[in-house]
């Protein structure tokens, strides 16, 4: 097996691992400080990462276990919704990094309704908070949370029946 420039993984992966992290605590800084952490940790561990998945998938595990392991350690209660949704929140990034994948997400987001259309495109691709989403549509932040969630829940009803 060649030797990986842990580097370049760094440069091309940063921003994705990152913005999973802000999905699972949406707080910029701690998504900051627990992605540097979770790069170190896979710095460390480079040499056993043999090839057989997928790297972005064995950060993105690398994280979330940054994750869970910052919230323990600061006895802090993780929220119910991050660990049922955590997973769901893979799979709508895998998605969207599978070039044919993110065609058929942005062909059905261009069919799916308002507000669900405009939320999921604003927190998505947009990057705007919660609280800014609701602000923009003079709501709440928890009903902006609520109708993104559903909205990813329709994506990848959508994504499943395509693959079935």
């Amino acid at each position: 097996m060649e030797e990986i420039d842990f580097e370049e993984v760094y440069q091309q992966y940063f921003r994705e691992v990152y913005l999973y992290v802000r999905s699972l605590c949406f707080d910029e800084r701690t998504a900051e400080e627990i992605t540097q952490e979770a790069f170190f940790k896979a710095l460390k561990a480079i040499k056993q990462f043999d090839g057989s998945k997928d790297i972005r998938a064995w950060l993105f595990t690398i994280a979330k276990n940054t994750y869970f392991s910052h919230y323990k350690a600061n006895k802090k209660q993780v929220p119910a919704e991050v660990t049922e949704e955590s997973a769901t929140g893979v799979q709508i990034v895998h998605h969207l990094l599978n070039e044919e994948d993110a065609f058929r997400v942005h062909q059905f987001l261009h069919k799916m309704k308002e507000p669900y259309k405009e939320v999921f495109s604003l927190r998505t691709f947009g990057e705007l908070s919660f609280e800014k989403v609701g602000l923009l549509f003079g709501k709440s932040s928890g009903w902006a949370r609520v109708t993104y969630y559903r909205a990813r829940k329709q994506i990848l009803e959508y994504m499943e029946e395509m693959e079935s």
